[in-house]
């Protein structure tokens, strides 16, 4: 099994930052794929930013320029930087991770918590 634990949320005015993180642990053999997503009340899920184990990132289109993903591999941590915070930014962020267990094992999907972000006008 594997544990995802995210930290940083909280709340914020517009134009603020914030900068997640979500730690992996468990039974670990490589970590592909992290990324966060988000979800407001009554909406659906959405992808927020992804990255890939060589550090690839991938932003949806209304985070670009604003939020920054990265990961440290030694730590199994992805962050979420996230600058000019909009009302509309507000949800609960989410975190996932495509994990392998083993060598010979299969990945699977985890998913984090979530940690609760507003942002306040």
């Amino acid at each position: 099994q594997v544990q995802l634990v995210e930290s940083g949320g909280g709340l914020v005015q517009a134009g603020g930052s914030l900068r997640l993180s979500c730690a992996a642990s468990g039974s670990i053999f490589v970590i592909h794929d992290m990324g966060w997503y988000r979800q407001a009340p009554g909406k659906q899920r959405e992808l927020v930013a992804a990255i890939t184990n060589r550090g690839t990132p991938t932003y949806a289109d209304s985070m670009k320029g604003r939020f920054t993903i990265s990961r440290d591999n030694a730590k199994n941590t992805v962050y979420l930087q996230m600058n000019s915070l909009e009302p509309e930014d507000t949800a609960v962020y989410l975190c996932n991770a495509v994990v392998q267990g083993s060598l010979l094992s299969r990945s699977r999907d985890y998913w984090g918590q979530g940690t609760q972000v507003t942002v306040s006008s």
